[in-house]
């Protein structure tokens, strides 16, 4: 989701500013390594290069991001109608995202709510490592999610918390959806009619499901969108 949110892949972003020829390299690559080992491999490269923390969360911190999404997810979470929780499902890792949230004012929203990959520093290397760990169980995603994490499968454990055992009920009572990767489909399928997508136009989403939506069973709603502006005002409309 937090490509959805920002106006740029924070695994890209940080590449085309630093280190361009890294960038260039794992576009080279990305047909022949696991993307979340891709990154963390050009982070080590990147810290090789006398790369500073600092410089890393400084391209953090300017990369685009719409002020209308800012305001559209602000004005949502304070509504007293309807009560709205955040979470963050992201391919990226959790210092990039809580860097970029806390520069946008948006980190207490998504509070201890944020699903991606493991990262750490050590002095000025960004340590990353995958969700699910290579060496131990692996999700049995079917739809076509990347090894490092499965979508559906979180998105499935914040809605049933206890499991689907026994008619459990949902935790909340509709979903809302924002994505644009390919790898956000496989969520979208584990939603009902009454809840929404909020898809992003011309991106792997949007290709997903007009090609598989119909014959894997989309049951929810689609919302195509191309401006952040179309998401504020989308957010504006809940009640």
């Amino acid at each position: 989701m937090l490509r959805s949110m920002a106006d740029q892949d924070s695994d890209r972003w940080i590449f085309e500013v630093l280190a361009p020829e890294l960038r260039r390299e794992m576009k080279s690559l990305k047909d022949e390594i696991q993307w979340t080992d891709l990154v963390a491999q050009s982070l080590r490269k990147l810290h090789a290069k006398g790369v500073k923390r600092e410089e890393i969360e400084r391209t953090l911190k300017i990369m685009p991001f719409h002020p209308a999404m800012v305001r559209g997810i602000t004005n949502l979470k304070n509504k007293a109608s309807p009560q709205t929780t955040f979470y963050c499902l992201s391919n990226a890792n959790s210092v990039f995202i809580s860097t970029i949230l806390k520069e946008r004012g948006l980190d207490s929203v998504f509070e201890g709510r944020v699903i991606t990959n493991r990262a750490e520093w050590d002095a000025d290397l960004l340590k990353l490592r995958r969700r699910v760990d290579p060496d131990g169980p692996q999700h049995s995603c079917k739809v076509g999610c990347s090894p490092n994490m499965c979508k559906g499968e979180e998105l499935e454990r914040i809605l049933y918390p206890q499991g689907r055992q026994g008619g459990q009920q949902r935790a909340f009572d509709r979903v809302i959806y924002v994505g644009d990767g390919s790898n956000d489909f496989c969520p979208i399928l584990r939603m009902l009619e009454g809840d929404a997508v909020l898809c992003r136009r011309f991106r792997g989403l949007q290709k997903r499901i007009e090609k598989e939506g119909q014959e894997q069973n989309l049951q929810c709603q689609v919302v195509y969108w191309a401006g952040a502006w179309e998401v504020e005002e989308h957010f504006n409309a809940l009640s």
